[in-house]
Formats: structure tokens, C-alpha cells, sequence
């Protein structure tokens, strides 16, 4: 999830030059072996599974009216934005659906291939791919029902081409997720000198303030590039127990869920997601 995308304007898709800060590639180059050590560098990503799984799975249930018992998500094309090793596609596919994931670094998509491989199960429902999201917009033009980018904003460059990028890629009336880090003087504290430098809860390096995006900015950007914020939750990492829960504050993480415009009266239905307007109103008072 911890991945680096750097995104041009005026080009878009060209794929003639990397899109990706090869500087902040090696950092996370060097810990891409470490993606499924549960107790390593990514512990706090491992144990956030806990609750943007069912974050995840819960909102797009309550918008959907097929239901597959045992594979809830079955039939859900799902792309996964800056994969890293797999630590969120692989649950994600657990639960039915089909998922791709691209990251920019080879190595990670080297480890997410080698550990889905174990389960041959896995191997079917996901795929991965060494991309940037830019360098797939051409040959995924309205592909996906959900977008998941968690831990990827507060890496990006061009967080408002990276924003038009996913709404290129995602079918009309499509979910996309994301998690990140709040610009506040609290997340400097604790985002950066406590957890990088203090207790090691991530690598140091791994996070620049500046780069942190408040949520009444990404809501902003979300909204006027044809997105329609259902929910926004704060999210809070507790480094004693390990574990995460939701909070009322969005001072430090936060979780957001947006859907795409819906598509224009001629466009067949049959383009988007099984939804109402009124399941989705019905959704949004449950989550909000």
C-alpha cells in the first residue's frame, strides 16, 4: 500500500517516461521482501486489515442487491492502487471478488505474485502488474466497480490528476476507497517524530508532512471531479495493542468512501453497480 506514484498533467498516458519519484522507489525497494512479516515494518498496515476489510465489504454490500453467500463480493471487479506486496488484495479476494493490483515497484509485485501463489484460490481471482495507475487509464477505461487506494495519497504527486486517473478507470456509479493521514500538527507528532523516529512503527522516511492531505481538501478534489462523498471516519492506530479502531476525529487517519457520478439516461445499465438511489441513500445514513 505504501507506493509512489508521480503523475504529469499534460500527459497523462504517456508511458514514454516513469511517472514514479525513482528516489522515494528505492526506499521502498529495500523493504519489499518485508511485506508479510506480520511483526516487521508493515505490522501496522497487517493489523489495519482488521477494519478496512470490513469497511470495505460492509459499505459495498449495503449498495448492492446481490448477495453471494460465503463469496460476498463475487462479481466486484476491484483495483487495487499501490498493492505493495498484497496485504489488502489478498483478503479482498478472499471474499469473492476480482481483484488486480499495480504498484510501480517490480518487487513488491514480485512478492504480492509469490505469495498469492501458495493459494490456489488467490491465484485465480487476483492479478498483479508492475504499473502506475496512469499507465493503465488507456486500457482501463471504465473497467472497475471499486477503486481502493489505501496509504497511496499522501505519496502522490498530482493528487488531482491522480483523483481524475481513478474516476477514468471506474464504471459510472463506481465505489472508490481511500485511507490517509490528515495535515495537523498531531499528525506531525505522531505520524512522523513518534512512529518514525521514536518507536519505529514505520521505516523512517516513509511519510513527508507536506504531502498529507486534510480531508476537506480530498473531499474538495473528490467533489469536483465527479465523486460524491458518502462517508468520511477517522481512523486511530493504538501502538501498544497493535490494533486500529475507528474514531470520531479525522485529526490523524481517516477513511474516505466516494462514488463516481452515475451514467448519462442512454448509457446501459448494465455498465454499473447493482444500485438504487435509494439503497445508496439508505447506505450513506448507515455510514455516515
Amino acid at each position: 500500500q505504501l507506493s509512489l506514484f508521480r503523475f504529469t498533467v499534460k500527459r497523462p498516458f504517456s508511458t514514454s517516461h516513469s511517472s514514479v519519484d525513482s528516489k522515494e522507489m528505492k526506499k521502498f525497494q529495500l523493504l519489499a521482501h518485508k511485506w508479510w512479516d506480520e511483526e516487521g515494518e508493515y505490522a501496522a498496515l497487517h493489523s489495519m486489515n482488521d477494519i478496512r476489510v470490513p469497511f470495505i465489504r460492509d459499505t459495498l454490500l449495503s449498495m448492492s442487491s446481490n448477495y453471494h453467500l460465503g463469496n460476498p463480493l463475487s462479481g466486484i471487479k476491484i483495483l487495487d492502487v499501490g498493492c505493495g506486496g498484497g496485504l489488502l488484495s489478498e483478503p479482498l479476494g478472499r471474499l469473492g471478488a476480482s481483484v488486480t493490483g499495480i504498484d510501480p515497484v517490480e518487487d513488491n509485485i514480485r512478492t504480492a505474485d509469490r505469495h498469492k501463489s501458495f493459494d490456489p484460490v488467490l491465484a485465480k481471482r487476483i492479478q498483479y502488474k508492475s504499473s502506475s495507475l496512469e499507465e493503465i487509464v488507456e486500457e482501463s477505461m471504465e473497467t472497475f466497480d471499486v477503486i481502493v487506494a489505501s496509504e497511496v495519497v499522501e505519496h502522490v504527486a498530482d493528487l488531482e490528476t491522480f483523483i481524475k486517473c481513478c474516476s477514468q478507470v471506474l464504471k459510472p456509479e463506481g465505489s472508490l476507497f481511500i485511507t490517509t493521514i490528515n495535515k495537523t500538527q498531531l499528525s506531525y507528532v505522531l505520524g512522523i517524530v513518534v512512529a518514525e523516529k521514536i518507536m519505529g512503527i514505520v521505516p523512517e522516511g516513509t511519510h513527508e508532512w507536506e504531502k498529507f492531505v486534510p480531508p476537506e481538501e480530498l473531499e474538495r478534489l473528490l467533489e469536483s471531479n465527479g465523486f460524491s462523498v458518502k462517508s468520511m471516519k477517522g481512523m486511530l492506530y493504538n501502538p501498544l495493542s497493535g490494533s486500529w479502531s475507528w474514531v470520531e476525529s479525522t485529526s490523524l487517519n481517516y477513511a474516505v468512501h466516494a462514488v463516481k457520478a452515475g451514467a448519462p439516461a442512454q448509457s446501459h445499465a448494465t455498465d454499473t453497480l447493482p444500485e438504487t438511489d435509494v439503497q445508496q441513500r439508505s447506505a450513506t445514513a448507515g455510514t455516515a
